[in-house]
């Protein structure tokens, strides 16, 4: 699969809102305003096919809304996603990456990232909307050291 990564522009939102909404993420604290904090994987032909977001808080920051379009998926798309955008985090000071997930542990723990228990979550990514309303209770924490 042809594809490249690019941060992602306002004229991105409603294709990037339609794919979080069609994998059942949240988009209520998301909109065009956020865009600066997104990178996009669109195809030759300019169609977006993934996206990733991030929440930075100084040094640590939270991963925001990994989304593939289902035909795009097991093409390795999510992984040059998370590469791209842990590379961006680097570069502006971020040492440790943290997320929440529903059903992709998995496939996180494959790449770096670890379990840990929702009261190991750092303050700023305890008091996030993500983490404080939007996520179930039941979503699994992870993080990772980024840098090292």
């Amino acid at each position: 699969m042809s594809f490249s990564i690019r941060g992602a522009e306002v004229l991105d939102w409603p294709y990037i809102r339609d794919l979080l909404q069609e994998a059942g993420l949240p988009t209520a604290d998301v909109d065009e305003a956020r865009m600066a904090d997104f990178l996009v994987a669109e195809s030759s032909a300019g169609d977006v096919l993934g996206a990733i977001g991030i929440e930075s808080y100084g040094d640590t920051a939270l991963l925001r809304s990994l989304v593939i379009s289902p035909d795009s998926r097991h093409g390795g798309l999510g992984r040059a996603l998370i590469e791209r955008l842990e590379a961006r985090a680097v570069s502006q000071g971020v040492s440790e990456l943290w997320l929440l997930t529903i059903d992709a542990d998995g496939f996180f723990a494959r790449i770096g990232y670890a379990r840990r228990s929702r009261e190991e979550a750092p303050r700023a990514i305890a008091e996030t909307e993500e983490f404080s309303s939007l996520c179930p209770g039941s979503a699994q924490l992870m993080s990772r050291q980024l840098g090292a």
